[in-house]
């Protein structure tokens, strides 16, 4: 009897603590942790269904389409219904069977991707033609949770000639996705890259479309829950003319450089031309690691936007800003003389002018006719570097000009502080003397020295360069007495009439500018021309960089003058 009663307590406690058990379960799953089965259990039967928005379209100033959408197809599906390898597996095979070779690890990259919205529907495979899409929902092995949709795809239909302008748009990566998750990006977006593209992102997006649906245990849709259509974005009408773009596409296929056009009283961009082109198109509809490797690693840099990146000494078109600097600061006036023998001695070292033989005794007009060295070495030495540098402040120099594109480098404008922090050296006249010419440590891009040429032909204010329209802003007063601007002017077009760059004026407009020839470290010198027309009543500024040139006055000063020529006539 003992033994059965022993029994029975053991069996009567086994009950008891199941019961115990079943009961701490019950409270843990239905009410410690019931709003997280809720959620898992309503997640299986909720599909988030997303549409992305036909992205805002990009014209020229006369609606010339440069950015448009075209109708493509995408594989979509959810991450939870490829969650294992051997789908993946499958589907990889299945894509290559119908010529489409993607691997089991891109597909993982994608998945991965949608980590953060499992349940929300994804792109798997971009890109597709309707026959590449037509092939594969007729296969009988394709995967019946996957389905097609059609979506729109970036198209440049100009291509290379204005790529540098427009940027690119492309698959948004995964340091992007975590950076801006918030503002509704997923995994397969497509992002602006670079350019215009990039810039103007918030505009051109436009606003997915959305359906949640709720869906059976096989996932087949039982009813939509909410919808919202997709909106487009905003289509972007931009500043530059096409024409005048292909026309200095065309001017610099031979050469490695920049040319560009602005309005100088509002800075308008009408031209952006950077030699060597790439196209934009393959990369918005994607290429391999090894081709994005090749662009990348090519030594002619071809997606360097020169116009707005590249930085280069402004040798002789830096010869206005001093001649401005010098006059309103009262260093020189328009009588001032100064004598050039050949070269100017300072300690052992001979500063040399480009004619050996020197120019004689100049003013200020005749030292920007003729380029002369060193009457500008006299002036800088006389100025002083503080006050070169107080006017390049006034001019912005050594900073963005605010031109709404990424990328845009500031230049240098050197001086004391600077190289004292760069080089922990003292500043040295020999530092003024290259400085005076446009040599040494100041470097400007294209684009500066365009908005320089454009205060002078404005009368004196400083515009802003800008590609869309609405991206205008209100010139800024610089503080340049007219009488001495006007002496500035009356020089610049002596160099055309008369002087250095009369290769500029040979194609029936009148021009004043400046000539310059770089020197260059690693090969030619490279050569510069920056000037506006008409004379007597400016309205477009032009500037040409050609790297490795040699002279600015027989292959930088004929493409200035190409281009405002045709500016004018059309």
């Amino acid at each position: 009897m003992e033994v059965i009663d022993g029994r029975l307590k053991f069996f009567m406690y086994s009950i008891t603590f199941t019961m115990f058990l079943l009961l701490g379960g019950l409270y843990l799953c239905q009410i410690y942790q019931g709003d997280k089965y809720i959620r898992l259990a309503n997640n299986n039967k909720l599909r988030v269904m997303r549409f992305p928005a036909p992205r805002g379209e990009i014209f020229d100033r006369n609606g010339v389409p440069l950015a448009v959408n075209d109708t493509t197809f995408c594989i979509m599906g959810y991450p939870l219904d490829l969650n294992t390898p051997e789908k993946l597996e499958r589907l990889s095979k299945i894509l290559k069977r119908h010529g489409i070779p993607i691997e089991v690890q891109d597909l993982e990259k994608v998945i991965k991707q949608q980590r953060l919205a499992p349940y929300r529907v994804m792109k798997i495979v971009p890109n597709l033609t309707m026959t590449q899409m037509a092939e594969l929902i007729a296969d009988y092995e394709f995967p019946h949770e996957l389905f097609p949709m059609s979506v729109w795809r970036r198209t440049y239909p100009a291509g290379n000639v204005v790529a540098n302008v427009l940027g690119y748009v492309g698959e948004i990566s995964e340091e992007e996705l975590k950076a801006r998750y918030e503002e509704g990006y997923t995994g397969g977006d497509s992002i602006g890259k670079s350019g215009v593209e990039r810039s103007y992102e918030n505009i051109l997006r436009g606003r997915p479309g959305q359906e949640s649906l709720e869906v059976d245990a096989r996932g087949r849709k039982v009813r939509t829950l909410d919808a919202a259509d997709a909106v487009k974005g905003e289509d972007l009408h931009l500043t530059l003319d096409m024409a005048a773009q292909k026309f200095a596409v065309e001017l610099l296929k031979n050469y490695k450089g920049a040319l560009l056009a602005m309005d100088v009283k509002t800075g308008a961009v009408l031209a952006l031309a950077s030699s060597p082109v790439y196209d934009n198109n393959p990369l918005t509809w994607g290429v391999s690691g090894r081709e994005w490797n090749e662009i990348m690693n090519n030594p002619d840099r071809p997606m360097l936007d020169r116009a707005i990146a590249g930085v280069y000494p402004p040798a002789s078109t830096f010869k206005a800003f001093m001649s401005i600097a010098a006059l309103e600061e009262n260093v020189i006036n328009e009588s001032s003389m100064f004598s050039c023998r050949g070269g100017l001695r300072m300690g052992s070292h001979l500063f040399k002018c480009w004619k050996h033989s020197g120019h004689g005794g100049l003013n200020v007009i005749g030292g920007l006719q003729h380029s002369c060295d060193v009457f500008f070495y006299q002036v800088g030495l006389k100025a002083g570097i503080e006050k070169l540098i107080k006017w390049g402040r006034k001019f912005h120099l050594g900073e963005p000009t605010g031109i709404d594109l990424p990328g845009e480098s500031g230049g240098n404008i050197a001086g004391p502080d600077w190289k004292m922090r760069r080089f922990k050296a003292n500043w040295a006249s020999g530092d003024t003397v290259n400085y005076s010419i446009g040599q040494g440590y100041v470097l400007m891009t294209p684009i500066q020295i365009a908005r320089v040429y454009a205060a002078i032909a404005n009368g004196g204010k400083l515009v802003t360069p800008h590609l869309n329209k609405r991206s205008y802003k209100e010139p800024e007063e610089i503080g340049v007495t007219p009488e001495k601007l006007a002496i500035v002017q009356k020089g610049l077009t002596y160099v055309v009439s008369r002087g250095t760059g009369s290769r500029a004026g040979r194609y029936g407009v009148s021009v004043a500018g400046k000539t310059g020839t770089a020197q260059n470290s690693h090969g030619d010198d490279h050569a510069l021309f920056a000037g506006y027309a008409p004379v007597e009543d400016p309205r477009y500024v032009a500037v040409a960089v050609i790297e490795a040139g040699k002279h600015g006055s027989s292959v930088a000063a004929p493409l200035v003058g190409q281009l405002l020529a045709h500016l004018l006539a059309h």
